[in-house]
């Protein structure tokens, strides 16, 4: 099943309001929030492997209630809706669409966990209805177990909870079938299964069969509602062992019949053979029997955690465990350790380690006996690192301009275009304002960067940007000449000749790339209010704006701050003295080395936080060359209607949506930057989320003053995919120029006399200003001037360190007192 998109409802703040949820969330938010250290030590706690501070570990009472309190600490996560109507937790506010078709069975009783745990997989792989429905495996905070599953199609989740519950012999909780059900997220150690459909947005045609089937049955398109007709009767559990199949055996033993273990032994290729050996010898299970009962589990388990589960596929790997570990290839657990891995880590997209890639490498070489074939295994290097995670992926359905905007666009190109479109259409507006969260208002000023590599398909915004400029330059065109003839006129007339001065309501709003600073100054005062465009192919074309002290940085901060001023004075007649408001939205592209290397100086300054990013993903070699739709008139006729209502609009418009979608995201942001304490990624959200806002509110003007329910969805994932590449690109050099600018004293000033034990000697004193950065000259003086200050005595009152060398303190002792001499 192709899973393009994994979301779920969650809080992830400690402490958090059960009544709150972030919806829509990517799988990403989960997965840092379950790696934080506090998550980890507070269900430690729950579960008694740690000490609770202040309480008293004899008292079971109080145990109890510590740890009642510390659970409510725990966040939450919703189980069967990925979205909230305004991030609200209730039944009324789950939005039917993102209705997920899973739920999860909470086993309450601890002397039912074993059991059902075994049994959850058991069914996984029956040939029952719950074959393959097993999405997620986890301990609860009191080391119980959550089981999630995919319900049968037709089903309701209480019918769902029922059957599996039987099927599973364990008992039914009724409290998990109410559509708001949340359950307390546990650590990442707790995890014990995870399918990559887990949470996964279901495909388009598996979605409307589903919502067919409540529908048929008299239900809403989410399962509510009284039934009118049977679901789907559940087969139960007589056959989930498989026993009548000719290959397992009535004790639950794998047992391979008519020779077929050793068939799939024999045919284990020579290469992955000799590759699973290597990868043992990496486990350092060199030389070792790993068929041995009692070791044989956490042996498969260490050889393919080193690695040979990325060089094999899981059907090849079965077949070499067949001929490696015969014995143990007849379990059933190792078939289900095997699917389990895969399962959960399978993941070919990945790149190879440096050990990976060289035991592929070896095993090839020394299978073949050629060197061509190690070079062809070779060429799928990326890089020692872990892949860096994927960017969120584009919502399907989109605001109907977006969706025309993108429509003539491969679908590579596509989140380029979607981001890119934005500076253009809000050039359109003009004398138009709205009010952000903070109650400040803010024109649309809106400036974004495409950063890809050398041959990406940069080029690609280039005719969706020109589209949407066209009554724009249409105009200037016009004023363009009548400059011009103004221009020639002046040439022709001499120095003492009257000379007609310069044009009115000459407004040219695209600007060209080499435009000086006193020029760009010019083109602003003309304007009278309209915003300054420019399109770049390459970000230091910027360069002709920097005047004197990288005057560029500075406009593309001050376009983005409501109210600044700019300008210059001049002596000469003839020279520019304006002072000027800026407005100026802008496109440009480069490539991400270049992009890095041009922001490298300004990396805390500013210009990063106002601007909008984003990228376009490496093309596979030898992939086929995307092809363009056309621009036809029908496109113009089509995108008309949207520049007109942008054009017409003017003065301080009111949003609502927009307005409370903005506090939303910047709940949600809050929520994220706690989880993961990282200050970088907090201080980008503040401006992304005001970028956001007035993508939103350009959205909401260009369709009519109108909103659309998917301009939700959109502006979210937009503000996602905006902060995901700026800490992609520019993270790591931003905490460097941190860690090498910081230089202020985070203790403050502090008294070193006090540091000091009451009886301390020379070299203690030595030591303790080493400590400061102090060098040891120096430190005959201060003691000298502590005896004379009568701060300390020389001398100590233990006889077996009363030397010169010592010291008694009469002052700031650590006991409080104030000896006299």
């Amino acid at each position: 099943m192709a899973i393009k998109q994994q979301v779920m409802a969650l809080n992830p703040a400690r402490k958090g309001n059960m009544g709150r949820l972030n919806s829509s969330q990517p799988l990403y938010v989960y997965d840092t929030l379950i790696a934080q250290p506090w998550l980890k030590g507070v269900i430690a706690q729950i579960r008694g492997e740690k000490a609770i501070p202040g309480v008293d570990a004899g008292d079971e009472k109080a145990v109890k209630k510590a740890r009642e309190g510390l659970k409510r600490q725990l966040p939450i996560r919703a189980i069967h809706y990925s979205k909230f109507r305004n991030n609200h937790r209730s039944s009324e506010d789950a939005v039917p669409e993102s209705f997920l078709f899973q739920t999860t069975i909470d086993v309450d009783d601890v002397d039912y966990v074993d059991a059902a745990l075994e049994k959850a997989r058991e069914l996984n792989c029956s040939n029952t209805i719950w074959k393959g429905k097993l999405l997620h495996l986890e301990y609860s905070a009191r080391k119980k177990l959550h089981i999630d599953i995919r319900m049968p199609m037709g089903m309701t989740i209480e019918e769902t909870q029922k059957a599996y519950c039987e099927a599973a012999g364990i008992p039914y909780d009724k409290s998990c079938i109410t559509p708001e059900r949340i359950i307390f997220i546990t650590d990442k150690d707790s995890e014990i299964y995870r399918s990559k459909e887990w949470y996964g947005v279901l495909p388009d045609e598996e979605i409307q069969a589903r919502r067919e089937a409540f529908l048929k049955r008299g239900l809403t398109i989410d399962g509510k509602g009284t039934p009118s007709g049977a679901a789907i009767q559940p087969a139960q559990p007589g056959n989930s062992h498989r026993a009548d199949d000719d290959y397992i055996s009535h004790t639950g033993g794998s047992q391979k019949a008519g020779g077929l273990a050793a068939q799939e032994a024999e045919s284990a290729s020579e290469k992955n053979l000799i590759a699973f050996d290597l990868f043992q010898d990496s486990a350092g299970l060199k030389g070792m029997n790993i068929d041995t009962i009692g070791s044989r589990h956490s042996s498969l388990l260490a050889i393919m955690s080193a690695g040979a589960s990325r060089v094999m596929s899981e059907e090849d790997l079965m077949k070499v465990v067949a001929r490696r570990m015969p014995s143990y290839y007849q379990e059933n657990d190792c078939h289900q350790l095997i699917h389990d891995f895969y399962a959960k880590y399978g993941d070919s997209s990945k790149p190879f380690s440096r050990d990976v890639i060289r035991i592929n490498a070896t095993a090839e070489k020394q299978a073949s006996g050629a060197n061509h074939t190690a070079q062809v295994s070779m060429s799928r290097v990326q890089g020692s690192k872990d892949e860096y995670p994927a960017p969120p992926p584009m919502p399907k359905k989109l605001p109907k301009l977006v969706e025309l905007l993108v429509s003539k666009t491969p679908e590579i190109y596509q989140p380029a275009v979607a981001h890119a479109i934005f500076p253009p259409l809000a050039t359109h507006l003009w004398n138009t304002r709205f009010r952000y969260i903070d109650n400040v208002e803010h024109e649309a000023t809106l400036m974004t960067c495409l950063l890809a590599g050398t041959g990406a398909g940069k080029s690609c915004v280039q005719m969706p940007i020109s589209m949407i400029m066209e009554d724009i330059r249409k105009r200037d065109q016009e004023n363009l000449k009548r400059e011009k003839d103004w221009k020639e006129e002046m040439m022709r007339k001499g120095a003492n000749k009257d000379k007609r001065k310069r044009p009115d309501n000459l407004i040219i709003q695209e600007i060209d790339a080499d435009m000086t600073n006193p020029a760009f100054v010019m083109r602003t005062a003309e304007a009278k209010g309209h915003f300054l465009y420019t399109s770049l192919n390459e970000i230091d074309q910027f360069d002709a704006l920097k005047g004197i002290g990288n005057q560029h940085f500075r406009i593309m901060c001050l376009a983005f701050d409501p109210g600044n001023q700019y300008g210059q004075t001049r002596v000469g007649t003839q020279s520019v003295t304006e002072r000027v408001t800026v407005r100026f939205n802008w496109n440009a592209s480069t490539t991400i080395q270049k992009g890095q290397r041009y922001f490298s100086k300004v990396l805390t300054d500013g210009p990063l936080s106002r601007i909008n990013f984003c990228t376009i993903p490496q093309r596979e070699i030898g992939d086929k060359i995307p092809v363009y739709g056309t621009y036809d008139d029908q496109f113009r006729k089509e995108l008309k209607p949207y520049i007109e209502n942008l054009c017409m609009a003017t003065g301080l418009i009111d949003c609502p949506e927009a307005y409370r979608l903005a506090e939303i995201l910047s709940e949600e942001n809050a929520d994220f930057s706690q989880v993961t304490q990282n200050r970088i990624y907090e201080n980008f959200t503040f401006r992304a989320n005001v970028i956001a806002y007035l993508k939103a509110c350009v959205l909401y003007v260009a369709n009519g003053c109108r909103w659309e329910p998917e301009i939700e969805d959109f502006i979210r994932w937009s503000e996602r995919y905006d902060l995901w590449c700026k800490m992609r690109f520019f993270e790591e050099d931003i905490q460097k120029a941190n860690n090498v600018g910081e230089h202020s004293n985070k203790r403050g000033p502090s008294n070193l006399l006090q540091s000091l034990p009451d009886t301390f000697t020379e070299q203690q004193v030595v030591e303790a200003r080493a400590a400061l950065g102090l060098s040891e000259e120096g430190t005959a003086h201060l003691l000298s001037t502590w005896v004379y200050r009568k701060y300390v005595k020389r001398g100590s009152d233990n006889c077996h360190n009363n030397s010169y060398h010592s010291f008694t303190k009469l002052k700031y002792r650590c006991d409080g007192q104030e000896l006299s001499q």
